[in-house]
């Protein structure tokens, strides 16, 4: 426990009664004490905030900065440009296998903020260098259909930031960069803000009639809009190939790190991919739970939960690719059969 991180709004988080869990060397919010399936309600029919302070941010700045980038990760940048965010991924070079799953903020022509997973920044820091300045500021992320018109109240600039743009705003004097982003399949926002100034946003945000939620519901909501989440649908071992994320490669912009390996995998054909399944009734299947055909092992689950939207169990796991959506398969959950069908994803419509 020594070991943890901590958030600029941990005080905030315990204040309000959270229960703090350790993630990826945090130790951050799973949820408040309304619970999480309250808080995940809260995100698709009205507004929550999210601590998201644990990613991690890299900035890399220069005249070689959009080059740097371009070799090190699959998506092409050249498709975007600066005051814009983009999805992307980061390939081990010996296999094509996705090392993380990244979001970049185009800050200024030659500055981007480099956004991995908690636990994966000092590997993204090795393979692009720049300067980690996680600790001196806070993320918070403001998600939900009616988000943009509570933060309006609180911080009309950030409200106006469309969908994958990324704008410098100021708030009470302090600046901000904000990014029209988010792991939710909701509308919003995710406000960079500095750490000492975080704690306060973070209440105005309160009083704004914005619900605080944890890593619970944001879990549940990445899921039902069948989001991958690293170390379970993406990592070692896994290729964007196997996980419907081709679009995440540009072929096109010319060589960039791992493309070789991938390239093998592309000629040859993928033999699993990822798929959706719901199952039936409330019971929730779970990440590792065996996926039969026919008596058969077929796959496993790599993430799974209840759905509180659809009110029954859904999953996401790694099947062959023949298999198509409707055909009937059984969930082995500790030697208890769950029926389940294979479906499209996602399990429920992401924001346009």
């Amino acid at each position: 426990m020594d070991d943890l991180q901590y958030s600029p709004l941990d005080a905030a988080h315990r204040a309000l009664g959270a229960k703090m869990v350790p993630f990826g060397g945090w130790d951050m919010p799973l949820s408040y004490p309304s619970g999480t399936i309250d808080e995940h309600m809260a995100c698709r029919t009205a507004a929550v905030a999210f601590d998201v302070s644990h990613l991690g941010t890299v900035r890399v700045g220069g005249s070689d900065a959009f080059e740097r980038l371009q070799w090190a990760f699959t998506n092409d940048l050249g498709k975007i440009g600066s005051g814009r965010a983009q999805y992307t991924h980061l390939l081990d070079e010996s296999d094509g296998s996705v090392l993380d799953d990244i979001i970049i903020w185009w800050v200024d022509d030659d500055t981007f903020d480099v956004m991995p997973n908690a636990s994966n920044t000092d590997r993204v820091r090795n393979a692009i260098g720049g300067q980690e300045t996680t600790h001196s500021r806070a993320i918070i992320a403001v998600q939900g259909p009616q988000a943009r018109a509570r933060l309006m109240t609180v911080f009309a600039e950030a409200s106006a930031v469309k969908r994958f743009h990324v704008v410098h705003a100021v708030w009470d004097d302090v600046p901000c960069i904000v990014a029209g982003t988010g792991y939710t399949g909701e509308d919003g926002v995710e406000i960079s803000i500095p750490a000492d100034m975080a704690p306060r946003l973070w209440a105005k945000l309160l009083e704004a009639d914005i619900t605080p939620a944890g890593l619970g519901a944001r879990d549940t909501l990445r899921l039902e809009a069948a989001l991958p989440l690293h170390g379970h649908e993406l990592g070692a071992g896994i290729t964007p190939l196997q996980a419907g994320l081709g679009w995440v490669v540009a072929w096109t912009k010319g060589d960039f790190r791992g493309r070789a390996a991938l390239e093998v995998q592309q000629a040859q054909g993928v033999s699993r991919r990822l798929r959706g399944i719901v199952t039936e009734g409330r019971r929730p299947p779970r990440e590792g739970c065996a996926v039969l055909v026919d008596d058969q092992v077929v796959g496993a689950l790599t993430s799974g939960n209840f759905s509180p939207i659809l009110g029954h169990g859904i999953a996401l796991a790694f099947l062959p690719t023949e298999m198509v959506d409707g055909t009937p398969v059984v969930i082995d959950i500790r030697g208890s059969a769950l029926g389940g069908t294979v479906v499209a994803t996602p399990f429920v419509a992401k924001q346009k």
